[in-house]
């Protein structure tokens, strides 16, 4: 597929998710429109209904399809205003379409926006949008959900929905969800046995939980041998072996600190294709699992094939990134 062009007069398609992070949305917003009539760009914004179900009329996956069409129509860049979850759901409806992609971060980590050199702030975030041409991103792809920072199942994914829990009641911020993960991992939980074939080999293991990263930026904080994995065109899987509870903080300290992958009950490698199925050869595992991609929780078809997409996602961006080069440092 050709390189969508860009210019000038290229028309913005926004989704914009009022629900995303703390700035308000009528600020963002703002910053939006004067941008784009200083520069003399043309845009629409489809704002999210926060009331619509998940696929009706107003919700972020129809207007995502819908930004999606009307951008192929009149060749525009179509663009995500939010955190991770929402840039999740306006890739996947973007990827494959031969339109651009841009982002407009509102979320608390945005570490998607963050690996790639996209301004936290809003005007700035614009002004590489209005500026920049688009290049290639790599897509995970779990079955067929689109992931740009990771997927999950087992103990990452139950803390991940838990959070989401205590962050609606609490607020969105770094300390909250670091103290929603240290209760979540300290209620215990159950393990996993799973069977996973890569590069003509199986690999039995009992885990609580198989972590999946395509961001560089994330794998590096945490310290995981294989950050650099997403850059050689591949993904990273992270394993937890059978451990006793009391030494779930001291993973979760090693991982805020970035030394997790130092720990003895970690286990990383690099792929390109992974098929994973739950349950002991010979037995009859679940027919479907609960699976995080992005943050966002669903339930996936078993067995769980996770790959690299093989067409890339043309985002609109900085030749270089700044804090992911720093972390290399």
């Amino acid at each position: 597929m050709p390189v969508p062009e860009t210019g000038p007069n290229t028309p913005l398609f926004i989704v914009l998710n009022a629900a995303s992070g703390s700035e308000d949305a009528v600020q963002a917003r703002q910053v939006i429109e004067e941008g784009c009539a200083a520069a003399d760009r043309r845009l629409r914004i489809f704002t999210v209904d926060r009331g619509s179900a998940d696929d009706g009329p107003g919700s972020l996956r129809a207007l995502a399809r819908e930004a999606v069409e009307r951008a192929r129509a009149a060749g525009g860049v179509v663009v995500a205003a939010g955190g991770d979850g929402t840039i999740n759901a306006v890739a996947q409806a973007t990827l494959g379409s031969g339109c651009a992609f841009g982002v407009l971060p509102q979320g608390t980590f945005n570490y998607f926006s963050r690996a790639h050199g996209i301004p936290r702030d809003t005007a700035q975030a614009l002004e590489v949008l209005l500026t920049q041409p688009p290049r290639p991103v790599q897509v995970g792809l779990l079955n067929d959900r689109a992931f740009l920072v990771n997927a999950s199942l087992g103990l990452y994914a139950q803390l991940l929905e838990e959070r989401e829990h205590y962050k609606s009641r609490y607020g969105r911020n770094r300390l909250i969800a670091l103290g929603a993960g240290l209760l979540t991992v300290l209620r215990g939980h159950r393990t996993l046995d799973l069977r996973m074939g890569w590069r003509g080999q199986e690999r039995a293991i009992r885990t609580p939980t198989l972590f999946v990263g395509n961001n560089p930026l994330q794998l590096l904080q945490i310290g995981i041998e294989h950050a650099d994995a997403p850059e050689q065109g591949q993904l990273a899987a992270v394993a937890l072996k059978p451990h006793g509870l009391l030494s779930m903080p001291g993973l979760l300290l090693r991982g805020a600190l970035g030394r997790l992958g130092e720990a003895d009950e970690v286990l990383s490698f690099p792929f390109e294709s992974m098929t994973v199925r739950i349950g002991r050869a010979g037995s009859r595992g679940p027919r479907r699992v609960k699976v995080a991609t992005d943050g966002e929780i669903g339930w996936a078809e078993m067995p769980l094939l996770f790959r690299v997409s093989p067409e890339p996602l043309w985002l609109v961006r900085p030749d270089v990134a700044p804090e992911l080069e720093a972390a290399k440092q």
